[in-house]
């Protein structure tokens, strides 16, 4: 889908916490003012707030501006990191995660003339624009909090390919798929994307599927000795299985790990990991991915040029936002007609011919848990 950048100009950039801020600058001082606030984590991730960073950096080089990072290593760091970043009168506020979701609601409220961009987030507000805690929905985020730009993906799409992939490669007939929780829409879409891909190549084929924890915390998307471990059990349990999906986090980096030790195929999510995640590359088949780089810059730019629409945006393949990584050392391994599948599934969805998985009004993959 994209070559992935790893040039990150981190010089001056310190990973600190709480209201604190760290980063480079990408223009002059009469510019766009942009800050960004990570997810609980590192700006060095590999994933969501290293891409989301440099999304920031390159859309305040396109815009003139100058981009700073606060890292949030606890959860309370992020509402304190946004109201830094408010209380320094900021242009536009980048918050990163599905668990800044509910923080971001409260401060785009609070702030209406401050725009703000959550990444992975779907905002769900009640009818007074507050934060529905309830998921009940009823508010429209476009009208009542049209400074809010709130980024997601129709993951199912991406997750349908690799499945195609995954079914193709399969030699046993069994995959598998390991989520972080089913609690973050996102990593359900992925999945039922991955078992609905797999079984249009493979109507037999048997997907096991297992999510590691309840809910969306350390266990579920920060442990990778843990998602070794998790995985390790899913593959003693079921030894047929010769190719596995991870959809969750820093955590399924444990599970590429225990695919790579087992010799079994791998696939990578939200980027490419075969270049992210090095220690593993060997048996990382192919990334279903999110372009974060890109999607954060255009959030950006839409500001500058005064395009942004408030609300749920969830961005496909349609403006070519999702897609599946390079095979890379795979790619003489995948035959030229399981390629020719993934050109017909992607041109089929473009065209709305194709859905990857019953979705619910919100665009979200249903699903029995």
């Amino acid at each position: 889908m994209r070559t992935r950048f790893l040039s990150i100009a981190m010089v001056g950039v310190l990973a600190i916490s709480a209201a604190a801020c760290s980063g480079t600058g990408g223009g002059g001082s009469g510019g766009l003012k942009i800050g960004l606030v990570t997810d609980v984590g590192t700006l060095d991730d590999k994933n969501f707030n290293q891409y989301s960073w440099e999304g920031a950096q390159d859309g305040a080089s396109k815009v003139g501006g100058t981009a700073k990072a606060a890292v949030s290593t606890v959860s309370a760091d992020i509402a304190k990191n946004i109201q830094s970043f408010v209380d320094q009168k900021y242009d536009i506020i980048v918050t990163v995660g599905f668990a800044a979701g509910a923080d971001t609601i409260k401060a785009a409220k609070a702030n209406p003339s401050i725009k703000f961009i959550g990444v992975d987030q779907a905002p769900c507000i009640t009818e007074t624009g507050e934060n529905d805690p309830k998921f009940g929905c009823k508010g429209d985020p476009a009208k009542l909090l049209p400074n809010l730009q709130g980024i997601g993906w129709r993951e199912q799409q991406p997750g349908y390919l690799a499945g195609i992939v995954a079914a193709s490669v399969s030699k046993n007939g069994e995959i598998a798929a390991v989520g972080g929780t089913n609690a973050v829409p996102a990593v359900p879409n992925y999945i039922e994307g991955y078992r609905n891909g797999a079984m249009s190549v493979n109507p037999d084929i048997k997907v096991v599927v297992q999510y590691v924890s309840p809910a969306p915390d350390k266990a579920a998307f920060a442990d990778a000795p843990g998602g070794k471990a998790f995985a390790q059990q899913l593959l003693s349990a079921n030894p047929k299985v010769d190719v596995i999906f991870q959809v969750a986090g820093l955590t399924g980096n444990g599970v590429l790990q225990a695919a790579c030790e087992k010799n079994i195929a791998a696939i990578g999510v939200d980027v490419d990991q075969y270049i992210s995640t090095p220690d593993t590359k060997a048996c990382t088949v192919v990334s279903a991915e999110k372009k974060l780089k890109k999607n954060v810059s255009d959030a950006i730019v839409r500001i500058k040029d005064k395009k942004d629409v408030g609300g749920i945006l969830k961005l496909d393949l349609k403006t070519d936002d999702v897609g599946l990584s390079p095979f890379h050392d795979w790619d003489s391994k995948i035959t030229a007609d399981t390629k020719a599948k993934i050109d017909k599934a992607i041109a089929d969805m473009k065209a709305d011919t194709l859905k990857p998985c019953p979705t619910d009004p919100l665009g979200n993959c249903t699903f029995k848990k």
